[in-house]
């Protein structure tokens, strides 16, 4: 039993206060919104870590590498991970959305088409991987380009190699730095976790058992099932039993952090922590999780297929056979491609509706049911780069990696 509670009791401690959190937001219904600031505070400070700590772990990582070999064996297993994942959890909402039609019943009035006026899909990428000044580097609204930097800044460190031994030292100083900070940060976890789900339950409450209550009881249990069996898997596949074990006793905090605050980037510091934790070695986590983040979406691809089978359902269109397999493929494009760019998740709803060819009226509709999923959908995002790390290891390590970490 003490064994338990010492490997165990924060997670614990976090799941009562989520417990009570939501019992608090149905009692108060929509007055729980007043508690909405003690969980903004545990937010500020997530978004306030993440950037010092993407770029020190990342950029310290790469600069620690002895040569580029390495990297690109991590980014190439890595990248192979990311589309296969993508493609079972897409090829796995596909099948599902056959046994249960998700249009089935929903009656929804559509409001007015928002503004697609978004610039050009090249200037867009631009945008993503590139800024025009540094200081617009410091912000969480530019990961893409962050990390893009923080590699390059490691590489350059990595090839001056002696010369540059002091500021290779400070950017693994920073990085302790910035885990133990991460650390300090998480003892207000049960607060802000806590007060966030009050808020949510007691607003969003109602809206969740409205009219889209058949997308989303589609949606949730598909995207538990996945979280719970599919990482499972993943994680059995990476080191066995104890990698299973591991797993489950280390994300649970992240998890939480991922669904609460409904953010992949939040989520990246308990990430790295968890991944810590489960022995995954530095190096790979420190690049595997922070890119993850940006580009690895199992759970939006998921919600890709979920929300094209509605729309196919609510027009009048058959989707089986080849629209079912199309629509793989458009949700691999909307959730890997497309979450890289700013404003990436309208940019991938835009494209599943001018790929099928559907009214402009039927963008608002998928970017409410976007909405209404996301707390699960973007736990699985961030929960699947921790276990996308351990394959990672897995393949560039062989089986036995995570007993050569806890040696």
């Amino acid at each position: 039993m003490i064994r338990m509670l010492k490997s165990y009791g924060f997670t614990i401690v976090l799941i009562c206060s989520i417990i009570a959190g939501s019992v608090i937001g149905l009692v108060l219904k929509e007055k729980a919104a007043v508690l909405k600031p003690l969980g903004d505070i545990f937010l500020n400070l997530l978004f306030t870590i993440v950037v010092p700590m993407v770029f020190f772990s990342l950029s310290s990582a790469v600069a620690s590498m002895s040569d580029g070999k390495r990297l690109g064996k991590i980014l190439a297993a890595m990248i192979t991970i990311f589309l296969i994942t993508a493609i079972i959890s897409a090829s796995l909402m596909a099948f599902v959305v056959q046994l249960v039609p998700p249009a089935q019943g929903v009656k929804i009035d559509l409001p007015a088409a928002p503004d697609t006026s978004k610039g050009s899909l090249a200037s867009q990428i631009v945008g993503a991987f590139t800024v025009e000044d540094f200081p617009l580097l410091i912000s969480k609204r530019n990961m893409l380009a962050l990390i893009l930097f923080s590699i390059l800044t490691g590489l350059a460190a990595s090839q001056v190699r002696q010369k540059a031994k002091p500021f290779i030292d400070f950017l693994s100083a920073g990085n302790l730095v910035m885990t133990r900070l991460m650390g300090i940060i998480m003892r207000y976890a049960p607060i802000g976790l806590g007060a966030y789900f009050a808020y949510l339950v007691g607003v969003f409450g109602p809206q969740l058992l409205g009219s889209y209550f058949r997308t989303v009881a589609i949606y949730y249990p598909v995207a538990l099932a996945y979280f719970f069996i599919g990482f499972t898997l993943y994680a059995f596949i990476a080191a066995g039993k104890r990698g299973v074990v591991s797993f489950w006793k280390n994300i649970i905090p992240a998890a939480l952090t991922a669904w609460a605050t409904g953010s992949s980037i939040a989520a990246v510091p308990t990430n790295l922590e968890s991944a810590r934790r489960i022995g995954v070695p530095e190096d790979i986590r420190e690049v595997v999780i922070p890119i993850g983040a940006t580009i690895h979406m199992d759970g939006s691809c998921l919600a890709a297929v979920l929300k094209i089978a509605l729309l196919f359902g609510l027009f009048g269109m058959d989707f089986s056979g080849i629209a079912a397999i199309t629509a793989v493929g458009a949700a691999i494009l909307a959730g890997i491609v497309m979450s890289g760019i700013p404003g990436g998740g309208f940019l991938g709803e835009l494209m599943i509706v001018t790929l099928y060819g559907f009214p402009p009226q039927a963008l608002p509709l998928i970017s409410m049911v976007g909405q209404l999923v996301d707390p699960p959908g973007t736990m699985v995002n961030s929960s699947g780069d921790t276990v996308a790390s351990m394959l990672t290891a897995r393949a560039l390590e062989g089986p036995n990696w995570m007993k050569s970490q806890h040696q």
